[in-house]
Formats: structure tokens, C-alpha cells, sequence
């Protein structure tokens, strides 16, 4: 397995924070919390169907991607650094332990994240982690480098200060992690030049210059003015040109209007009241927007494809139904 540690973005990626791309490569420069943000649900996800702990998936994805930087998860969309063995697909050439190693290429990160779990709950050297309990994250981590997922000696102890760092044990318990966004502080003269900036990470949602943060499902967003854009919500709130457009599902040149939600964070994956009757004018896109859930799940929930037309009165799920 490939670790790629690039120190000078750890170093970024320790100070600064951001705020979900599903099927391709994500930008280079990303902070760890952003792809934590991005990623975790896919994460929940793969414990849910394959028993493996979300907080060992993401730290791994993490480690192995370099918080979705290095080269193999940029041109192969390969998160998780799983070489070729047995593998039919297409592949990616590139120096590792050894030289022009060859490894799995997936044509999104999503397949990256499927090919993860059924790459360890397949292979007999693992069977014994799933003998864990799904909460012992450290056991996962000791247990990965004892059968050789890596090669670094240091995999297990890294594996979990990115979890401890990043309180990643919340996914395993069904809770959220923090939002960590990026504050600016001015430092005392102690130590530091005067007038030098400084992030700290705050799990709080604050007020971005004139913006307030609102919530739709859990969800933060904030209102468009006049003349506002992505790429300049994403200059003025310091987020990445990608996110934006992403979190919001929508086309990233979408003339926004005035009034508008901008989500600033991935929708979920349902929605409470469950249920959404149609009405004159609503879309599939417009319901998921205005209920703060994803189109995809609100598809998955009705069985429906992007070609249907909706019917005035039509009740809409919004949630798995039980």
C-alpha cells in the first residue's frame, strides 16, 4: 500500500479548515477536513453494509490519499492506495515500494470507496477484524498493519491520531463530526511576528463577513444577494471553487438569485417529515433542494430516474422506507 504524506500540505491541513464531490477526483490542496466532510457519509455507508468501523475507512482514505491530493486519487480516483492484484479493470502505473507498480483506477472515488470494503471483508488475512467490535477503532488500526495492509511500521499509530485529531470515533457511534472552520486569529507578540495571521479550528458555524449561517434538515447555508456567483461565495467564504456547486447540485456557471439557499455543506440523506407532496412547478431538483436532501437518495427512495415528470399532488418519500 502507498502512503503518500506531503508535509507541507499536513502542515495546512493541521492549521486550516474548509468545508463533496461523488464521482470524480477531488481538487488538489484540499484540507483534511474538507475530505472528511465530503467523504464521511460514504464511510457510514461501508459500515453499515460491511462492518467496518466509518472512522478506520476515512482515516485510511485520508492517510492513503493524502486528504485526496496525491497523484493516484487525482488521475485514478484511487482513495485507498489498493494495488492490482486480481484486479480486471483499469490500472495506474506509478513508483511505490517498487518500481511502475501497478494500481486499481476506478472511474469515480465512490467506486474507490465500494472496492475498499469489499477489498477487506474478501480476503481471509482480515476475517479476524471483523471479530472486533465496530467501536474498537484501535484494534481495526493494529489489526490492518499486523496483516499488511502497509508497509510503514507507524500505519496503526497513524491511522489513529487521525481519528483521535478529528474525533472520527463519532461516526462510529452515529454521531456527526464537528464542522471545523477556519478562524482568524491575530497571535500575541509572544513567539510571532506582529500583525501575522494564524487559523485555529472552531466547531462553530460563524457569521462569514455580513452573511449569517442558517440551517435547512441540519444543514448550514447562507442567502445570495445581488450578483452573487460560486465563484465568488467561494472566494468570499474561502471555500474551493468545486465545493460549492457540489454541495448545492447544480451546474457551477447557475446564475444564482437573490434569496436563494446556498448550502455550504452536503445535504443528507433524508429528511424527517419523510414525506413531500408535489406541487405546480416542483422538480425532483428543486424538492431535494428545498428539503436539504440529496437527489440521488430522494431517486433511490421513489424509484425514479432523472427523465420523470412529477405530478401535482404526488407524495414524494424522503426517507428509506422501513
Amino acid at each position: 500500500m502507498t502512503i503518500r504524506i506531503y508535509l507541507l500540505r499536513a502542515l495546512i491541513s493541521s492549521i486550516t479548515v474548509g468545508l463533496f464531490t461523488t464521482s470524480t477526483a477531488l481538487a488538489a490542496n484540499n484540507s483534511r477536513a474538507a475530505y472528511i466532510q465530503t467523504y464521511k457519509e460514504e464511510a457510514i455507508k461501508t459500515m453499515r453494509e460491511k462492518g467496518i468501523p466509518a472512522s478506520i475507512t476515512m482515516a485510511q482514505a485520508c492517510l492513503e490519499s493524502s486528504d485526496g491530493n496525491s497523484p493516484l486519487a487525482t488521475e485514478a480516483n484511487n482513495h485507498f492506495g489498493i494495488k492490482c492484484a486480481e484486479w480486471k479493470g483499469p490500472s495506474y502505473t506509478m513508483d511505490d515500494d517498487k518500481k511502475n507498480e501497478c494500481f486499481r483506477k476506478y472511474p469515480s472515488v465512490l467506486e474507490s470507496y465500494e472496492d475498499h470494503g469489499e477489498f477487506l471483508r474478501n480476503r481471509t488475512r482480515y476475517a479476524s477484524l471483523f471479530q472486533l467490535d465496530v467501536k474498537d477503532y484501535k484494534g481495526w488500526a493494529h489489526g490492518l498493519k499486523k496483516a499488511g495492509y502497509a508497509t510503514d511500521p507507524n500505519y496503526a499509530h497513524r491511522l489513529i491520531k487521525i481519528i483521535e485529531d478529528h474525533q472520527l470515533y463519532l461516526l462510529d457511534q452515529g454521531q456527526d463530526v464537528p464542522i471545523a472552520i477556519a478562524k482568524p486569529i491575530i497571535p500575541e507578540k509572544k513567539g510571532r511576528k506582529p500583525g501575522v495571521k494564524i487559523f485555529v479550528p472552531t466547531t462553530e458555524v460563524e457569521m462569514y463577513s455580513n452573511r449569517s449561517v442558517n440551517f435547512n434538515n441540519g444543514v448550514p447555508y447562507i442567502v445570495a444577494k445581488e450578483g452573487d456567483n460560486f465563484n465568488r461565495l467561494a472566494k468570499e467564504l474561502e471555500l474551493g471553487t468545486w465545493q460549492l456547486p457540489i454541495y448545492n447540485e447544480m451546474p457551477s456557471d447557475v446564475q444564482l438569485t437573490a434569496g436563494q439557499k446556498v448550502y455550504i455543506k452536503p445535504k443528507k440523506r433524508s429528511n424527517n417529515l419523510k414525506l413531500y407532496t408535489v406541487k405546480s412547478g416542483d422538480t425532483i431538483e428543486s424538492i431535494a433542494h428545498q428539503m436539504g436532501v440529496k437527489k440521488k437518495f430522494i431517486l433511490k427512495y421513489n424509484k425514479l430516474t432523472n427523465s420523470d415528470v412529477l405530478q401535482n399532488g404526488q407524495v414524494i418519500a424522503l426517507s428509506a422506507s422501513k
